[in-house]
């Protein structure tokens, strides 16, 4: 922070507002997009990866396997994202640390539920009371992590399921004739031709899981929408040595413009990708390149 901003009383109104926007809870304010754009690098590829192994289940000759990719799909799909966001995460965190406390609490005589209270032994809480603050947030954000990969995953695995089924079948018979195993026909014909059938279903779910990054803020995480609601929020000069009206128009006003912008690069992010995946594919889109380059 700037050494002139000591006494902000003395400063002109521009010198006010950079004093304003570089105290440390703005720096949290603008750290918290990193955290936002750290949460769906990380969950496309483990969502997408769900989504794969969920697709390749619900395909399986092997109806039990079938059934359990199916209900997968099925149970995350039919549940409101809100719902299983607060139930599966509540869920979740206690399941981890009933499993600690019966391993590291096996003397433990008082009951687990008592009413709606959920108590364990301090050894078994997650995180232990007396760790770090980055303790406790890495671990928020990793259970927010998993959490959206399940749900994102299913989604992804309905999509991905599909354009397996959309892939020509005299492709793969074809395959199959020139003597290729089943498992040759999949990863070799099937998968690297399903992609240009699933791209418009997997871009319209990196659409949403870009606008369900404000779900963060439901799980405890301090992301964006959290911060623009504390600092936008009346402040009083009994609280804070910059105080100011309710601003938070101002504050989501600006995540609106951060949202619209980065949705609107990843459109021409995929558009080009998709132009990729169809150039000399038997598609509309493949035949409508052949043709303009003829």
């Amino acid at each position: 922070m700037f050494s002139f901003c000591t006494d902000p009383s003395t400063l002109n109104d521009w010198l006010w507002t950079a004093c304003y926007l570089t105290t440390g809870v703005h720096m949290s304010f603008y750290l918290s997009f990193l955290k936002v754009l750290l949460l769906l690098a990380v969950t496309a590829p483990v969502a997408l990866a769900f989504g794969f192994g969920g697709a390749m289940m619900a395909r399986a000759r092997f109806a039990p396997l079938s059934w359990v990719g199916k209900g997968y799909i099925a149970l995350v799909r039919g549940v409101p994202d809100i719902a299983f966001f607060l139930f599966f995460v509540i869920a979740l965190d206690q399941g981890i640390e009933y499993l600690r406390h019966k391993v590291l609490c096996p003397d433990w005589e008082m009951p687990i539920r008592q009413g709606s209270d959920f108590v364990v032994c301090q050894e078994a809480k997650m995180p232990l009371g007396n760790a770090a603050q980055w303790v406790h947030e890495t671990y928020g954000f990793g259970l927010a992590v998993f959490t959206f990969a399940i749900v994102f995953g299913a989604f992804a695995a309905n999509v991905l399921f599909g354009a397996m089924r959309a892939v020509p079948r005299p492709q793969l018979e074809t395959a199959e004739a020139y003597g290729m195993t089943h498992r040759q026909t999949f990863w070799r014909v099937l998968v690297p031709q399903m992609w240009v059938y699933a791209l418009p279903g997997l871009s319209n779910l990196w659409m949403v899981l870009i606008k369900a990054t404000p779900l963060l803020f439901l799980l405890g995480v301090e992301d964006i929408v959290y911060w623009a609601r504390e600092l936008g929020g009346t402040k009083t000069p009994r609280f804070t040595d910059y105080p100011h009206p309710d601003w938070r128009m101002w504050y989501f006003l600006a995540l609106l413009v951060f949202y619209l912008l980065f949705t609107r690069i990843s459109e021409i992010t995929l558009d080009r990708l998709m132009k990729r995946l169809t150039r000399g594919q038997a598609t509309t889109g493949g035949e409508a390149q052949r043709r303009a380059g003829a």
